[in-house]
C-alpha cells in the first residue's frame, strides 16, 4: 500500500504571514502576487514571495500563488511575465480561474484549477485533470458523498475548503458585485454585498423580514468531518483567509495540523504528511478564539441543512462566555438585545461579578453573551509561539561525519580529527545536541570513537557547521519540483454552451474551449459591462448574478420540497432590497439551488 500523502494548505496575506503558517504547521501556503489575485488588498511583490519559497523549501513545504482572477486581451502579456517570474523563484504552482492560462507562453509550473472554476461533479473534475491540471479546488457546497464520487473519478489530488468564510454563491458564479457596482468578484473587487442587511418582501409588497443579513453565512468549520473527507479521498485540506492576520493564522493552523496528525497517526500508514518537520506551539488552539461568525458544517452532511446563514450580524461571534470569571479587564464582548440587535462593548473591569463596561448598559439577566477580543490571547498571540524542526541522525567516525535528515537527505563530511587521549570526559552526543537557530533536531546518535578520545571543540563545532550547510545544499538541489501535466486536446469540455458564468473575458480562453469542442460561447459580464464600469446602454434583460444552495425558504421553515411546508402566507416571487439594490429571488427546488436576478 503506497500511503497517501495529505496537505494542510493554508493562507498567507504577506510574507510574514505565510511564514508563520509554516512554523505552526502548514503543509502549503497560498498567496497572491502582485497582480491577477483574487484578493486585491493581498498583493505581494515576487521578492516578498521569493522569501517565502526561501523559509518554505527546506520543510518540503510547498509555495502556490493565486493568479486566479479573469483575464482580459491586453493583459496576457503582463499574466504571462508575472507566471514566469514566479516559476524562477521557485513557486510550486499557480491556481487559476480563467482557461486562457492554457493557452499563454509559460514555463512547465504545474496549473490548480481554483475554486472560481466551479467543480461541482465528476464530469468537470476529470475534464479539468485532462486538461492538464495537477490539483482540483472543488466547489464548497459539495456533500460528502458528492466528494467521494468526484474522487473515484480523478487520479489529481483533491482540494477542499474545511474552514473559513463562506461565500453565499458558488464561487466564480457571482455576478452581483460586477452587475450593481461594477465592482467584479471575478477581478478580486468583490463589494461583499451578501454581507449587507436586506429587506425581504414578497409580490404584493408584503414585507417578511427587515433588515436582516439575509445572504450572510455562518463560517465553515469541518475539523469533525476529516476522517470522513480523507476516507472520501481527499488530499488537500484548505484554510480560507488570504485577508487573515497573524494570529488568526497562527491558532488555525496549528488547530487543523494537530486534528490531521492525529487521524494521520492512527491510520495504519495509509496518510502521511506532504512536508517535513514537527511544529511545536506554545498555546491552546481554538477556532473560538478567531473571528468566526459562529460555525457550520454547511452542505457536508445533507443536501438541505438548517441553520447555515447568521441573519442578525456579519460580525464576529467569538465564543461564548459561560461564566464572567473568564474575562479580563480590557475584553470585547457582544450580545443580542431584545429586539435581536448586536450590541458590543468593552469590559473595563470586573468588580464582584459585575462587568464595568465602557458605557452604561443594562444585560438583562439569562443573555448570552459572546467574546469577540480576548485581551491575554492576543497578548500570547503577538508573540513568537512556535518552532519547527527535522530530525537527525548523526553517525561521527575518525575521518567522516554522516547525516540523514527527516527529508532523506544524506550528507558525508571529511573529518581530520585531531584525536588526543582524553584528557577530560567528553560527551561527543552532547555536543551534536545544539544546533542553535538552525532547523534540525538530533534523532539518533552514533559513533566509532572509543571512551578515551578527545576532540578539541573548536574541530566539532566546525564540523557541525559544515554539515549544516552541506545538509541544506544538498536539500535544496534534490528539491522535488512538478511540472505541468500534459494537456489532452481532444478530450470534450462537458458542455458545448457557454453563457457569460463561465467568465471567458479573452480570446485565449475562447481557443481553449472551443478547442474542446465548444460551439457557442458567450463573453464574461465584464466584457458586456466594459471592462467593470456599468455602461449606461447596459441591457435590460434580467439576468442571474447569483447561484447558491442556501435557501431563504428553507431558513424560514418554508422549505417547498418539505410536505409540511407547503402552505405559507406569502405571494411568489420575493425579492430582496438594500438601498438601491434590488434582486428578485426564484427557486429551483429539483436541484435545491436559489438565484438572484437583476
Amino acid at each position: 500500500m503506497t500511503p497517501r500523502k495529505i496537505e494542510l494548505l493554508a493562507p498567507a496575506a504577506n510574507a510574514d504571514i505565510a511564514i508563520q503558517a509554516i512554523l505552526h504547521g502548514a503543509d502549503a501556503v497560498y498567496i497572491g502576487p502582485s497582480s491577477f489575485g483574487a484578493r486585491k488588498n493581498a498583493a505581494n511583490s515576487i521578492e516578498e514571495i521569493k522569501r517565502v519559497v526561501d523559509f518554505a523549501h527546506p520543510f518540503r513545504v510547498k509555495v502556490y500563488a493565486t493568479v486566479n482572477t479573469i483575464v482580459y486581451d491586453d493583459e496576457i502579456s503582463a499574466v504571462e511575465r508575472l507566471v514566469r517570474d514566479l516559476y524562477m523563484i521557485g513557486v510550486d504552482a499557480v491556481i487559476v480561474q480563467d482557461m486562457g492560462l492554457l493557452r499563454m507562453d509559460l514555463p512547465p509550473i504545474q496549473l490548480h484549477a481554483s475554486t472560481q472554476c466551479d467543480t461541482r461533479d465528476a464530469a468537470k473534475a476529470r475534464f479539468l485533470q485532462e486538461a492538464g491540471f495537477s490539483q482540483i479546488v472543488l466547489a464548497r457546497e459539495l456533500s460528502i458523498p458528492e466528494i467521494a464520487e468526484i474522487c473515484r473519478n480523478v487520479t489529481v489530488p483533491v482540494e477542499t475548503f474545511v474552514h473559513g468564510a463562506l461565500c453565499v454563491s458558488y464561487s466564480g458564479c457571482c455576478h452581483a458585485s460586477q452587475a450593481t457596482m461594477g465592482r467584479s468578484a471575478n477581478r478580486g473587487e468583490c463589494a461583499q454585498i451578501c454581507r449587507l442587511p436586506f429587506t425581504l418582501k414578497d409580490a404584493d409588497g408584503k414585507t417578511l423580514a427587515t433588515d436582516r443579513h439575509l445572504l450572510s453565512l455562518k463560517d465553515f468549520n469541518a475539523s469533525q468531518r476529516l476522517g470522513q473527507l480523507l476516507e472520501a479521498g481527499v488530499s488537500s485540506f484548505k484554510i480560507e483567509g488570504r485577508l487573515k492576520d497573524a494570529s488568526y493564522v497562527k491558532n488555525i493552523v496549528a488547530y487543523y495540523r494537530q486534528c490531521l496528525d492525529r487521524i494521520i497517526d492512527s491510520s495504519d500508514g495509509r496518510y502521511i504528511r506532504s512536508s517535513c518537520g514537527i511544529s511545536e506551539v506554545t498555546f491552546t488552539p481554538d477556532p473560538a478564539k478567531s473571528f468566526n461568525r459562529g460555525f457550520t458544517h454547511y452542505f457536508l452532511d445533507t443536501s438541505r441543512p438548517s441553520d447555515i446563514s447568521s441573519p442578525l450580524t456579519p460580525k464576529s461571534m467569538g465564543e461564548v462566555i459561560n461564566h464572567i470569571s473568564q474575562l479580563n479587564n480590557g475584553d470585547g464582548i457582544s450580545y443580542f438585545d431584545a429586539r435581536n440587535e448586536y450590541k458590543g462593548l468593552i469590559v473595563n473591569r470586573i468588580d464582584h461579578g459585575r462587568i464595568i463596561s465602557n458605557r452604561p448598559v443594562a444585560i438583562p439577566k439569562g443573555t448570552i453573551i459572546h467574546r469577540t477580543l480576548d485581551v491575554q490571547w492576543e497578548k500570547t498571540m503577538n508573540k513568537n509561539t512556535a518552532r519547527r524542526t527535522m530530525w537527525l541522525d548523526v553517525h561521527i567516525t575518525p575521518h567522516s561525519l554522516q547525516a540523514r535528515d527527516e527529508r532523506g537527505v544524506e550528507i558525508t563530511v571529511p573529518l581530520n580529527a585531531d584525536c588526543q587521549p582524553a584528557v577530560r570526559p567528553q560527551d561527543l552526543r552532547g555536543s551534536f545536541d545544539r544546533f542553535g537557530n538552525t532547523v534540525y533536531r538530533l534523532r539518533n546518535f552514533s559513533t566509532s570513537f572509543t571512551s578515551d578520545t578527545f576532540i578539541p571543540a573548536s574541530q566539532l563545532a566546525d564540523a557541525r557547521r559544515r554539515m549544516t550547510e552541506a545538509l541544506a545544499l544538498a536539500a535544496e538541489s534534490t528539491y522535488p519540483y512538478a511540472l505541468r501535466d500534459v494537456e489532452h486536446k481532444d478530450f470534450p469540455f462537458p458542455t458545448d454552451k457557454l453563457d457569460f458564468h463561465y467568465n471567458v473575458a479573452n480570446r485565449l480562453a475562447r481557443r481553449f474551449y472551443t478547442d474542446h469542442g465548444c460551439k457557442s460561447i458567450q463573453d464574461a459580464l465584464e466584457l458586456e459591462s466594459g471592462k467593470g464600469n456599468i455602461r449606461e446602454s447596459q441591457p435590460k434583460q434580467e439576468i442571474s448574478v447569483m447561484t447558491t444552495r442556501h435557501c431563504i425558504l428553507r431558513e424560514m421553515g418554508c422549505c417547498l420540497k418539505e410536505s409540511s411546508h407547503q402552505k405559507h402566507s406569502f405571494r411568489m416571487p420575493l425579492s430582496i432590497h438594500s438601498g438601491n439594490r434590488h434582486f428578485r429571488l426564484s427557486f429551483d427546488c429539483k436541484r435545491c439551488e436559489m438565484h438572484l436576478w437583476k
